[in-house]
């Protein structure tokens, strides 16, 4: 299969298993609810939440060895992608037990004095908080094989079983309704069985399908060079993502400072719209980032770059077709999906949406920063400035400018940051900035306005269709921005190129 046809056919197989996953998840937690009750779903939430804040450090393990397995990959270096994966299995195997031994010292300080929890339900809370450490092991052992897919292009496996883990939750989730023991701990269980079951799922399939990549550590191949390489991307990753999540959960405190509890509420609804429709642009970059990182390990520089500037393009694009429209009928969403929400949410959902948007502009270089390794510098400069937003947002707010001045804040500083992308890539990496201007800002702007267009003339001129005008204005902007892609935002050897994949379908 050709690189672009194997782009293509991970970026659909990443679209399916996310719609059909939001649909299970949205079922599953309906029915958790309604069998654990709003206590004991509290409880699970609570102590999942408190060990989930350490979920990012598997995130940056995963994108860190994914990155060097594909580089290694690339380059035709199977001695090196041999001890990449075994080094970085040890890693992980040594990071597990470090964290569960820190999370079970943590036990008696969470327990008494931090987490308000029922004395009733306090046995069944502890019992809850040890399972939940040993799902976190097992993620963390799971995801060098998670890492080992994504680098081999085999997206379509890993939205296989991410689809049957979404089946399981739901089952057990109904299933739980009938069981007529201590439910939390069940419910649990039930959970941790999961985990079980993703790691059986990948690790055996990697084992009997990459035998060559795919080796337990042993002593003799254990390097302390490979791990601080290693350890030194996964540090910077972490920063990376901690300035991400620091931004995001730091930017609720501020509203909260002067707005109140109800603000949260707002802000909390506008994440989770975000959350659900982001899979659209992160489906054409997970397909695209290992053979962005390939194409480097090739030393085929100039073919990375042009990678790159594509994963910008397409997943602005993609995300465009959704969030432009959704901004636009973003009140009647809300009304039809949650009923009455605080009056502010629409707005701060539409700033959300438009940062997510502005920062998709660039995205794509950041994968193309991490084939080339300069992770540091990176990190340092473009996640620095995403941090940013927090003094900034609160010195508006402090003078008196108002809740639409601190989003406009936010939405700002993503801008400086998409740009500052740019000239950073151009010094590291050679980037042309003329060249992505004219192939990736210059393709985005008739699309944009064309999908805009179709949206402000939909609000405008139909009034009827009794709150569901937005599944029109969705379907007809889509459609808009689709045939406006085609013939604008894609060159002829793209066009060709999808032409040949639909026919071959056929």
């Amino acid at each position: 299969m050709d690189s672009n046809k194997r782009i293509v056919y991970n970026t659909l197989a990443q679209h399916l298993r996310a719609v059909l996953s939001i649909g299970m998840s949205l079922f599953s937690t309906r029915y958790i609810l309604m069998a654990l009750g709003n206590s004991d779903f509290g409880i699970f939430s609570l102590i999942g939440s408190t060990v989930a804040m350490l979920g990012f450090i598997t995130n940056a393990l995963v994108v860190t060895t994914q990155r060097h397995l594909s580089f290694s990959h690339g380059a035709g270096q199977e001695s090196e992608t041999k001890a990449i994966f075994s080094n970085s299995m040890f890693v992980h195997l040594m990071m597990g037990i470090v964290l569960v031994i820190a999370l079970m010292a943590l036990e008696p300080i969470l327990f008494n004095g931090i987490l308000e929890i029922e004395a009733n339900r306090m046995a069944s809370a502890q019992h809850v908080y040890f399972v939940v450490i040993l799902m976190l092991f097992l993620s963390l052992i799971t995801a060098p094989f998670r890492a080992l897919f994504i680098a081999r292009e085999n997206i379509i496996y890993i939205s296989i079983i991410d689809t049957l883990d979404g089946v399981l939750r739901l089952t057990l989730a109904i299933l739980l309704l009938y069981v007529n023991t201590d439910k939390l701990i069940t419910y649990t269980w039930m959970m941790l069985s999961i985990s079980v079951f993703n790691l059986l799922a990948f690790s055996l399939y990697a084992k009997r399908h990459f035998p060559e990549t795919c080796l337990l550590p042993q002593r003799k191949d254990i390097s302390k060079q490979t791990i601080m390489k290693i350890l030194d991307f996964a540090g910077w990753t972490c920063y990376s993502t901690g300035c991400i999540i620091g931004r995001t959960q730091g930017m609720a405190i501020v509203l909260n400072s002067f707005f109140g509890t109800i603000i949260n509420a707002a802000y909390g609804i506008a994440s989770q719209v975000l959350n659900s429709i982001q899979f659209v642009s992160q489906a054409i970059l997970n397909a695209m980032s290992p053979q962005i990182i390939k194409a480097e390990g090739k030393n085929e520089h100039s073919h990375m770059l042009s990678l790159a500037q594509q994963s910008c393009k397409y997943s602005f694009l993609l995300l465009a077709l959704i969030v432009i429209p959704v901004s636009f009928e973003i009140s009647s969403i809300l009304t039809l999906w949650l009923g009455k929400t605080p009056s502010t949410t629409a707005e701060i959902c539409r700033f959300v949406l438009i940062t997510s948007l502005i920062d998709q502009t660039t995205i794509g270089l950041g994968i193309a920063n991490q084939a080339t390794g300069n992770i540091r510098n990176y990190s340092l400069t473009i996640n620095t400035i995403k941090v940013m937003t927090l003094p900034i947002a609160y010195l508006a707010l402090y003078e008196g400018y108002g809740l639409s001045a601190a989003m406009w804040c936010y939405v700002i500083v993503e801008g400086v940051c998409a740009l500052t992308r740019l000239p950073f890539l151009k010094y590291s990496a050679g980037l042309s900035i003329r060249k992505f201007a004219r192939q990736v800002f210059a393709k985005l702007i008739p699309s944009t306005l064309c999908i805009l267009a179709t949206s402000y003339l939909c609000t405008h001129f139909i009034h009827s269709l009794s709150g569901f005008r937005f599944l029109l204005t969705v379907m007809l902007s889509a459609l808009a921005g689709l045939v406006c892609i085609w013939a604008t935002a894609m060159d002829k050897q793209e066009r060709e190129t999808a032409l040949r994949i639909i026919k071959n379908k056929s």
